[in-house]
């Protein structure tokens, strides 16, 4: 796909005006959709490394201001994990379900602002990508990023789901014969997360 370097350029400028811009307007403004927009839109700018990469940075901003409880936070990330895209429906679970506004509006606006800002850099990206890549240094450096992004994965796997959703060490066990169930056969994912489901429930 050939973008012109015009249309690349004001990408990386309106990539650039949001992420610093919006915070401010935010503060300045102190409309629901705008404060919304803006966490939505940072997370999906600064995140590096997949969708579950991305958890850890939602949490900061939602949990600790009081939006959403962490046993709902936890608990819509993992519903998000049976369906396809989980990201996607993740963020409009979460924008659905913050009162700034919430509803079918919020999810809107939750998606746009956690999916614009990769729009944004790959659009600015394209012309200078193909050719950079040909440079042996930048090929190493962006194996090594691949790399590192495992380690990044795990973090966001320990913080916070392992950190608060295994309380007990029957909630440890039941995490493992998920994860064993789940890499040795071939249940569907929805069916081991109904019966972690009602396990949970019987547990606690």
């Amino acid at each position: 796909m050939r973008v012109p370097r015009a249309w690349a350029t004001a990408a990386l400028a309106a990539f650039a005006l949001l992420l610093i811009g919006l915070p401010w307007l935010a503060r300045a403004t102190s409309i629901d959709i705008v404060e919304l927009f803006s966490v939505f839109y940072g997370a999906g700018a600064l995140v590096f490394g997949g969708g579950h990469v991305v958890l850890p940075l939602l949490q900061a901003q939602v949990v600790p201001p009081g939006w959403i409880g962490n046993d709902a936070f936890l608990a819509g990330y993992a519903a998000a994990q049976v369906v396809p895209g989980p990201l996607f429906s993740f963020a409009a679970f979460l924008g659905a379900a913050i009162p700034l506004p919430g509803g079918v509006a919020g999810a809107a606006v939750a998606l746009l602002g956690i999916f614009l800002p990769a729009f944004l850099l790959v659009l600015g990206a394209l012309p200078l990508w193909q050719g950079a890549l040909q440079r042996p240094g930048l090929r190493s450096a962006v194996a090594g990023v691949n790399a590192g992004v495992v380690g990044v994965l795990l973090a966001a796997l320990v913080t916070p789901v392992a950190a608060t959703a295994l309380a007990t060490v029957s909630d440890g066990v039941l995490a493992l014969a998920t994860f064993a169930a789940l890499a040795g056969t071939r249940v569907p994912v929805w069916v081991l997360a109904a019966a972690c489901a009602a396990a949970g429930a019987l547990l606690h």
